[in-house]
């Protein structure tokens, strides 16, 4: 009997590189195609020269954003202004429903990584979970009953602003917020901070305090805001970093101070702040999640 999953074609759009799927899930990978992220049409292009040798039921987009995810609005299924140069009101929905005609599924990187999770990895049996990626920006993608959470727009925890560290004087890297969260932790901002990339920064270096500090105060803000039963932390940065989950999560449990209903919460972290079941897998999974979606199932 044929199988009746849809065959989903898969696209995780990251600021780097980009990751094009063909499969059902982690555990049927049929094909997968590995482009450097460029200018957008060099970019579009290479995606749809690997999507034209494919037979696929619907796409799943997963991209770094901002994006409009409002179907309604004139501009959906577009990168809005987003710190990429040349990216800006990029249509990524409208150009590849013309070219294939397949239904779509459209969400943020870290929304599709977190519903990957929910689907195939540590957040399975989980109504309310994050996913957290740091590499060229920070995102998080927080699922609330099983949804992405979304009001007029998706959020934009990455850039939330948390209190520095004293005598850290660094301006940040981010060009609308500086020292916001992604301004101080993300891959260009450590190099700029530091003066390398943080792969090359040691492995103990005290660069990492600042690290942990920075993150730390994001970690408290999304506990206090919606306690996830979950978080994840993803990403090029951390992927060969997790030594500092440890130290993490002694930050979160001191900065969450034995406050009241969070009490149990900071005895838990452990189990609850970790790297993502599905490892370096979880962004473009992602993509497949937000392709099945499109589909129903």
């Amino acid at each position: 009997m044929a199988s009746t999953v849809p065959l989903i074609a898969g696209i995780e759009l990251g600021g780097t590189k980009c990751i094009a799927l063909l499969g059902t899930g982690p555990d049927d990978v049929r094909a997968q195609r590995t482009i450097p992220t460029t200018d957008p049409e060099a970019t579009l292009a290479a995606i749809e020269a690997a999507l034209d040798e494919w037979t696929f039921d619907a796409i799943g987009i997963a991209s770094f954003g901002p994006l409009q995810l409002d179907s309604v609005a004139a501009d959906f299924g577009a990168i809005t202004a987003t710190t990429k140069p040349g990216w800006t009101g990029t249509d990524l929905v409208r150009r590849l429903e013309r070219r294939y005609g397949r239904p779509i599924g459209f969400q943020t990187d870290v929304n599709g990584a977190a519903l990957a999770e929910a689907r195939w990895g540590a957040a399975q049996g989980l109504t309310t979970h994050a996913y957290i990626t740091i590499g060229t920006g920070v995102g998080v993608g927080l699922i609330a009953g099983g949804r992405p959470v979304q009001g007029v727009a998706h959020g934009e925890a990455g850039h939330m602003r948390v209190p520095r560290a004293p005598g850290d004087e660094y301006a940040g890297w981010c060009r609308f917020h500086g020292d916001c969260v992604e301004g101080l932790i993300s891959g260009p901002a450590l190099a700029e901070r530091f003066g390398c990339p943080g792969k090359e920064l040691p492995h103990d270096g005290p660069e990492w305090d600042l690290f942990v500090h920075d993150l730390g105060g994001l970690l408290h803000n999304l506990v206090t805001v919606a306690a996830p039963e979950r978080i994840a932390i993803g990403g090029g940065v951390i992927t060969a970093r997790e030594h500092l989950f440890p130290r993490l999560r002694a930050r979160l449990a001191e900065s969450l101070g034995g406050y009241g209903s969070l009490i149990g919460y900071a005895r838990e972290l452990e189990a609850r702040l970790g790297p993502p079941g599905l490892g370096a897998m979880a962004g473009p999974l992602g993509a497949l999640a937000v392709g099945m979606g499109a589909m129903g199932t």
